[in-house]
């Protein structure tokens, strides 16, 4: 038997075979569950959806249901989930995994964070972090028996670093919606929790300035003396989403070689 048999969900949002939700997806698949995915449509939703869903027949993921969802547009999120709700009844889990910051503020030159204008400090905050709000907002009310909502951050949220800039800013946020959501929502038996991922070659970590250094600064720090891979964030996922970490809501659990717990 798989740790996720009988269990459906939702994970927002897939570009491509690299992005952590593909290979949250896959484990998850691999565990019995069933899984709707979002899409984000830009300007080409076909365009979009096929890039997507070439990305998960890479793990051999072939029919899922998926449909567009930009988060920053409320009526996009509740056609999302009018969806989810006709095809699926109720859900057991939901994974954001999903963030944006224009690229021109995620620099390493001094003085990009303080030039960060008004519109792209809102902008950041509310696709990265207030979107998890929203999101959790829409799947409580498929969850009557409870569940496990989760959302991808980073240690860029805790400690400077250099051209991670806003979105740095965001991910604090996030991790701390996390929390109060968590608080919010335990009546409803619904924990949420967050997964703090070491540096992944995902479509929107190469936006961010001097990613091959922080690469580079992993391998040499890390405890483990290596970069992760994101099956091993598939697999962390798989412990959250599933009856195994029944008792664990408004947490924060590194996934990235040990790096957040070296000092020098």
């Amino acid at each position: 038997m798989g740790l996720m048999d009988g269990k459906k969900g939702l994970i927002l949002n897939i570009a491509n075979d690299r992005s952590i939700g593909a290979h949250i997806g896959n484990n998850v698949t691999q565990h019995g569950a069933t899984v709707g995915y979002g899409f984000l449509p830009g300007d080409n939703p076909e365009k979009s959806e096929r890039r997507a869903r070439k990305g998960l027949d890479a793990f051999g993921v072939t029919n899922a249901w998926m449909a567009p969802c930009d988060v920053s547009r409320d009526e996009d999120i509740e056609a999302f989930f009018a969806v989810a709700r006709e095809k699926f009844g109720t859900i057991d889990f939901l994974v954001h995994s999903l963030a944006f910051a224009n690229p021109n503020y995620l620099k390493k030159d001094e003085g990009n964070f303080t030039s960060t204008p008004r519109e792209v400090f809102k902008q950041a905050l509310d696709i990265s972090a207030y979107s998890l709000i929203s999101l959790a907002r829409a799947a409580a009310p498929l969850m009557p028996q409870g569940g496990s909502i989760i959302a991808m951050t980073y240690y860029g949220a805790e400690k400077v670093i250099p051209g991670y800039n806003v979105m740095g800013v965001a991910k604090a946020a996030l991790e701390a919606n996390a929390r109060y959501l968590a608080f919010d929502l335990g009546n409803k038996k619904i924990r949420v929790n967050t997964i703090s991922a070491g540096p992944i070659r995902t479509l929107s970590a190469m936006g961010v300035g001097g990613i091959d250094e922080m690469f580079a600064h992993t391998e040499r720090k890390a405890p483990l003396h290596r970069n992760i891979e994101a099956d091993e964030v598939g697999k962390t996922a798989v412990y959250l989403l599933s009856d195994l970490s029944s008792g664990v809501t408004g947490e924060n659990i590194y996934v990235d070689s040990g790096f957040n717990s070296v000092g020098l």
